[in-house]
């Protein structure tokens, strides 16, 4: 896949969404998209993701994200920022 055919965006998850399956949900659903990156929880009760692929790819994984994620999640607030790629070549949960 060429740069130009790459997107890459950082997003921020608020809400209930820690001990909810939200990192596992999210790189499962990521590694189906061919999505890479990254997934973690942040100390302060958000998730944080980056995420990298084709731009439907990443529109489509952002917009379940911001839908809500995972079922027992409660989402209020997403925060999505488009980024610079950098060539992950997977995705992981970091710990």
């Amino acid at each position: 896949m060429s740069d130009l055919n790459v997107a890459a965006r950082r997003v921020v998850v608020h809400g209930r969404v820690q001990g909810v399956f939200f990192r596992d949900s999210t790189r499962r659903r990521a590694q189906a998209a061919g999505v890479t990156g990254w997934v973690r929880n942040n100390p302060d009760g958000t998730v944080e993701a980056w995420l990298e692929g084709a731009p439907e790819a990443v529109d489509d994984l952002t917009a379940w994200i911001r839908d809500g994620g995972p079922s027992r999640a409660e989402v209020r607030r997403v925060e999505a920022e488009p980024a610079e790629p950098q060539g992950h070549g997977s995705f992981k949960v970091r710990h």
